[in-house]
């Protein structure tokens, strides 16, 4: 019976190890000297800024008068607000603001049809597709920012810097916590090591007639971003990553939330896992390095359930066979070195040390999630937006 525990030891050692090992490589990375700011353009393109929106009639005008205050010529960009189940009034609003809205009216919503609907209605006179969440708001320079890399050779598909918009509860700081975790080791530490950065559904920016294309193919109900990003990561495409611009984001405010969410955002991962799998090998013989990348972060533990299945197995361990304990409260350590060092310093608080207070709870969401991700990504499962005070 030991030699059978000892195995499963090992092989759980191994498989924890590797995926402790891949983050604190990123981590590290994200610390090298800073990326070089692209110069200015001499020219500007055409934007169209896609913002679909469901049932989102608390958070849409802020988002779209952050767009109307751009610092960028006005002839030079449309703002297309997809409406689908939004309030008559709210739409009706929106008619009047300089803007384009494409009413739509799905039995069935998801974003990718949301979002082809809208590039059908407003037709192929654009240079750069711009992806939108309609909780998200953008600083005046934003268009500019994504402009200037667009005028240097080879940029096609741009991620900027995701950040949050809220900060009103624990659980939006945790969230918001996480999401600068993924920045820091997806994001930068990957562009820092010349690998492409992670897509994130919102924030990011695509040559028009490149997204216009790929969506054509695209029917995913829940992760379109994750099936739109291997899909042109199969194709060789390269996702470059502006660190220093900024889109702000709301961050889920309560656990019921997180729960739906993070639910929604394992069974994409899953399915999409499974879907690109086959195309493993011939990425290997291409060299594809970004997709074999992209596809080893699908097959990956969710960095909260790595945190807490690695303490759990160190402390087991401890009382059961404490030589054995040692390696695991080892690749604990680096676990722990690996997400502070992408923490941003601005969250070492004394509320953020209130807040992990609730990490054992979000622990055993997710957790329990595992056992429900059986269609979770054959529904459409909306968060809503709009923060309590």
């Amino acid at each position: 019976m030991e030699q059978i525990l000892l195995i499963l030891d090992w092989v759980l050692y191994v498989l924890f190890a590797i995926n402790i090992l891949y983050l604190l490589v990123y981590s590290l990375a994200s610390l090298r000297r800073d990326m070089p700011v692209p110069p200015p353009a001499t020219r500007y393109k055409r934007f169209a800024i896609l913002i679909p929106a469901y049932r989102e009639d608390v958070v849409i005008h802020e988002c779209v008068r952050s767009c109307l205050d751009q610092d960028y010529p006005v002839d030079q960009f449309d703002i297309v607000v997809i409406s689908d189940h939004m309030k008559p009034e709210t739409n009706a609003s929106l008619s009047a603001l300089p803007i384009r809205l494409v009413e739509v009216h799905f039995e069935h919503s998801t974003k990718s049809k949301a979002l082809n609907a809208a590039m059908a209605a407003i037709g192929n006179n654009y240079d750069v597709a711009l992806i939108l969440d309609a909780d998200n708001v953008i600083p005046y320079t934003y268009l500019n920012d994504i402009n200037d890399l667009y005028a240097c050779s080879g940029v096609e598909i741009v991620q900027t810097h995701r950040v949050a918009k809220n900060l009103n509860s624990d659980m939006a700081l945790l969230d918001a916590m996480s999401e600068e975790i993924n920045n820091t080791i997806f994001r930068l530490g990957h562009a820092k090591l010349g690998m492409s950065a992670a897509l994130i559904g919102s924030g990011m920016a695509f040559r028009y007639d490149l997204f216009r294309d790929t969506m054509a193919n695209i029917k995913a109900v829940g992760g379109f971003d994750r099936e739109l990003e291997l899909t042109l990561l199969y194709q060789g495409k390269h996702f470059h990553y502006l660190p220093e611009t900024f889109v702000f984001d709301e961050k889920v405010q309560n656990t019921n939330d997180f729960s739906r969410q993070r639910r929604r955002w394992l069974s994409a991962q899953w399915h999409y896992c499974r879907v690109f799998a086959r195309y493993l090998f011939k990425a290997i013989a291409a060299r594809n390095w970004d997709f074999c990348d992209k596809l080893f972060q699908q097959l990956s533990i969710p960095r909260l359930l790595l945190l807490g299945f690695t303490f759990f197995l160190a402390f087991i361990c401890s009382f059961y066979n404490f030589y054995w304990s040692i390696k695991w409260w080892g690749i604990f350590l680096l676990l722990v070195v690996a997400l502070l060092t992408a923490v941003p310093r601005r969250f070492c608080t004394s509320r953020l040390a209130m807040a992990f207070q609730k990490l054992p709870y979000t622990f055993w969401l997710m957790a329990t999630n595992i056992f429900k991700l059986r269609g979770a990504n054959k529904r459409f499962i909306h968060t809503s937006h709009g923060i309590t005070k």
